[in-house]
């Protein structure tokens, strides 16, 4: 079995900062890409910020300049750095992984329980 455990959410004022971290954990052979997912319209969750086993990021426009994701891959953990947070940043922020188990052939997308990010004064 896999698991993903997030840690690090919470209020924070305009223009604060978080970090949240996301630790794997179980039967892990590999992890290919590693990120961070938010909810929005019309959608169930859009990528806020995404990071491949070699360490290519990616990001969200609304979040470029501000957000940033790194890894360990010895801990098999992913954290995002969030500054100059926004109101607009409020929402519940997913782990994902996408992971190939030992004695196995695929790999497949984990997913994380959620944390809680509000951003209000």
């Amino acid at each position: 079995q896999v698991q993903l455990v997030e840690s690090g959410g919470g209020l924070v004022q305009p223009g604060g900062s978080l970090r949240l971290s996301c630790a794997a954990s179980g039967s892990i052979f590999s992890i290919n890409a590693m990120g961070w997912y938010r909810p929005a319209p019309g959608k169930e969750r859009e990528l806020v910020a995404v990071i491949t086993s070699g360490g290519i990021t990616n990001y969200a426009d609304s979040v470029k300049g501000r957000f940033t994701i790194s890894r360990d891959n010895t801990k098999n953990a992913v954290y995002l750095e969030m500054n100059s947070l926004k109101p607009e940043d409020t929402a519940v922020y997913y782990c994902n992984a996408n992971i190939r188990k030992w004695v196995a052939t695929n790999s497949y997308d984990y997913w994380g329980q959620g944390t809680q990010v509000t951003v209000s004064s």
